[in-house]
């Protein structure tokens, strides 16, 4: 299994979400496992853990856009980082040409870009089609790399009375099996989601101010179970919203309230925890999944943070 690494920068995190979803069938068969910093937890050291899964990574995934160019981590550090370890010949760095920009003149416009001819996904006409090229190629990169990895953690280890060729016997890339999970397995996940999201929230709050003049946020955290988020666009109020965990008439669930004042006994959406056999994910009631044109209605903490930000960013669009 090659372990990947996703570097971005948030402004292009919904490409990275729908690229993850693209290589989900390369997950479910084994072959690699992916990582990115969405998934370090609250109170995490976010420089040691970034640090410590770029270090480990075999393949280096850089979604390059203008804003990954002018990102300082993301082109200052990441992509220095990854460099090293692509001369030193400990992983392989693949650029992933999400928006047109001026790549080919920086450090990483002699490797070979994804997709084909490092076409920007963003100007395909089915992004699909983009994903699915990115995918293949990748595909074919692990493929490559698996004999080679398979052959080298065998050797130090060899057990006695077996062979080369008896450790690099073939097998099925069917070896899943169901998981169960717990209650309290879901309850940590409900938790650890919403703590996700009010995190979120804050963070792209002094962000839009950063960005707009005009613009004035609010972010509180009334208590542990509830966070409000207000944004002021020429000292009038023109959007708010209450996030409660474990409000409305579901027990178990992320509430959204386009009320600030709403404490979860009313609410315009509501995510709850549900499974398959494999993963928990949160699933909405529906009421506003046009937006993100999300057909299967699955969502991770980061796609379920951005699906509420942007029931609360919609106001002002």
């Amino acid at each position: 299994m090659a372990n990947v690494f996703f570097s971005y920068s948030h402004d292009d995190e919904l490409y990275r979400d729908q690229l993850e979803k693209h290589l989900a069938a390369m997950r479910h068969q084994g072959l690699i496992e992916s990582w990115h910093d969405r998934r370090i937890l609250p109170g995490a050291d976010l420089d040691q853990q970034i640090d410590h899964h770029l270090g480990e990574a075999e393949i280096i995934l850089l979604l390059v856009s203008s804003s990954f160019l002018a990102s300082r981590y993301c082109y200052g550090i990441e992509m220095a980082h990854a460099l090293e370890r692509h001369r030193a010949g400990t992983a392989k760095v693949i650029p992933v040409i999400v928006r047109p920009c001026d790549w080919q003149s920086t450090p990483i416009g002699g490797l070979l870009a994804v997709p084909t001819d490092g076409k920007a996904v963003s100007t395909w006409t089915n992004f699909d089609e983009a994903y699915l090229d990115i995918t293949r190629q990748l595909r074919r990169l692990v493929q490559d790399m698996t004999p080679a990895k398979a052959t080298a953690a065998v050797e130090p280890a060899q057990r006695p009375g077996t062979s080369q060729a008896a450790a690099a016997l073939p097998r099925s890339s069917n070896l899943r099996l169901r998981k169960d999970f717990t209650e309290a397995d879901k309850d940590k996940y409900l938790h650890e989601s919403f703590d996700f999201m009010a995190q979120f929230f804050e963070g792209s709050l002094r962000e839009l101010e950063t960005r707009n003049a005009d613009i004035e946020t609010r972010f509180r955290r009334v208590d542990a179970n509830t966070f409000t988020a207000t944004v002021y666009r020429g000292g009038a109020k023109t959007s708010e919203c209450a996030v409660v965990l474990g409000g409305g008439f579901r027990s178990g669930g992320i509430s959204y309230s386009h009320d600030a004042n709403a404490r979860g006994n009313s609410y315009n959406e509501m995510l709850t925890v549900a499974n398959d056999e494999q993963t928990l994910y949160l699933k909405p009631m529906g009421m506003g999944m046009s937006r993100l044109g999300n057909r299967d209605n699955t969502l991770s903490p980061s796609q379920a943070a951005e699906y509420y930000w942007d029931m609360l960013i919609s106001h002002l669009q």
